[in-house]
């Protein structure tokens, strides 16, 4: 091999087309769903129609902007950017607080244009942290960044066995078909990764994916592919199984489409300013863990204050960048890191080739069509083993320092009360909403504020 060319494991440097390509896009199949689902579901509250012009747009510039986001984080421009294999899509952790704002303005497409104003405040709010950040990392300390590690795998543990069971619309939810093609993927991703080496070994999530969707087809030839569900009315209808794939979906996607710039009208509301100002500190925690995951996961060793600073300003900035293209606020992707964790693949150049690939899939909506009809259940039985690969690499961290009574107290206050009250319904209601959307599920604020007091306050143990 060309002594220019090198392998996937290595951050900088340019490896072979023929396998940077698949490794990249084996990154944007990691998230692809992710990064679609909040602007469905937003959509939905707002009264935004199903399949309209608008919904299709906003998808379609959702991929781009994701794209554009990624290689920045990548290759960065100026203090903008980690440099470190990060991958950016729509965040999903800020649905709930989204969905609270755009409930309380009354809904319909000015709300959904106030959540954008939000947004572009919120990203620059972050930015500033970002800025300051050098100043305050010091209280991210290993045991805290292990915690949040930990504490976003944890949380996408449960987003792992609803794609395995169907996925969020299922028809046949949990059915013996589902599991069984779950079950498939997982195998021949534990054959790939334990029982071949070189490039089959890092490419075993595209791999799994491919074979999942060879299996279906055969499935799909000999078994049934609709079941009667029961409506609301009581009525039945015929609806296709989890596990069929809509070819149909393919066929009817145009072949270009060009990028809109602001296809809603951007409003800048206080009811929905404050609120989103307080929830980009959640998702500065979280691109705080995902950043520190893939240090931690693919180099084995802790983030540089660069690389968090620049990382956290480009989360921001992303943010406010999507607003404009109508797309909800940008984060880190934590499928991205159970991959890295999992897989080793760390290159710049490769990630960059997904975020390339993520900008086709906005203006060739066929090749979006094609990644967006991958079944729920093929989709679990990869996503699975990527979350538990985030809780390994927080554990790794926390043993790292040491399972002492001191840790010990801290973990165990942390997770029981931060992380298990995000798990309960309800059990904040009595308290006001921005409080509920910021410290309910998935717990990674008081799990993180729980950790930094009990570590400042606590007594340093006699080595």
């Amino acid at each position: 091999m060309d002594e220019k060319y090198i392998s996937g494991n290595s951050l900088e440097g340019i490896i072979h087309l023929k396998e940077a390509i698949p490794l990249g896009i084996q990154h944007v199949l990691a998230m692809f769903a992710g990064n679609l689902t909040p602007i469905l579901i937003v959509c939905g509250v707002c009264g935004i129609a199903s399949g309209s012009e608008l919904e299709i747009t906003l998808i379609q510039n959702a991929m781009i902007v994701a794209g554009i986001v990624t290689i920045v984080q990548n290759v960065t421009i100026g203090p903008v950017g980690a440099k470190l294999p990060v991958v950016m899509g729509t965040s999903s952790s800020l649905i709930n607080a989204m969905i609270s704002i755009a409930n309380q303005i009354g809904g319909g497409v000015y709300a959904y244009g106030s959540l954008l104003g939000a947004s572009i405040i919120g990203g620059l709010f972050e930015s500033v942290i970002g800025l300051c950040f050098v100043h305050i990392k010091k209280l991210f300390v290993p045991i805290v960044s292990g915690l949040v590690i930990l504490t976003i795998g944890l949380s996408l543990i449960p987003v792992g066995v609803n794609e395995i069971c169907g996925g969020m619309n299922a028809n046949d939810f949990g059915s013996f078909e589902n599991l069984f093609v779950s079950l498939f993927v997982i195998v021949v991703i534990i054959y790939f990764r334990n029982f071949t080496k070189g490039f089959t070994s890092t490419a075993l999530i595209l791999i799994g994916i491919i074979a999942g969707y060879v299996l279906v087809s055969i499935m799909a030839c000999i078994l049934p592919t609709t079941i009667d569900k029961v409506l609301a009315d009581g009525t039945v209808e015929k609806a296709t199984k989890d596990w069929v794939l809509e070819w149909d979906v393919v066929k009817n996607a145009a072949i270009f489409n060009a990028p809109k710039i602001m296809p809603v009208k951007i409003n800048f509301d206080m009811k929905a300013i404050l609120p989103m100002i307080l929830m980009f500190i959640v998702t500065t925690v979280e691109t705080v863990g995902d950043i520190t995951g893939i240090a931690e996961g693919g180099f084995e060793r802790q983030a540089t204050d660069k690389e968090l600073t620049g990382g956290i300003i480009c989360d921001g900035l992303g943010s406010s960048l999507a607003a404009i293209f109508g797309v909800l606020p940008n984060t880190t992707f934590s499928q991205n890191v159970g991959l890295v964790a999992m897989t080793k693949v760390v290159n710049l150049f490769v990630i960059t080739l997904g975020g390339i690939f993520l900008i086709l899939c906005g203006t060739f909506p066929k090749i979006a069509a094609i990644i967006s009809i991958i079944p729920s259940p093929v989709l679990g039985g990869a996503a699975i083993l990527m979350f538990t690969s985030i809780v390994v690499s927080g554990m790794s961290i926390i043993v790292k320092e040491g399972i002492t009574n001191r840790n010990i107290t801290i973990i165990s206050v942390a997770l029981g009360i931060g992380y298990g009250f995000g798990l309960v319904e309800n059990s904040l209601n009595k308290f006001p909403e921005s409080f509920k959307v910021l410290f309910g599920s998935p717990g990674l604020v008081p799990v993180t504020l729980i950790a930094i007091i009990l570590n400042t306050v606590l007594p340093k143990e006699k080595s």
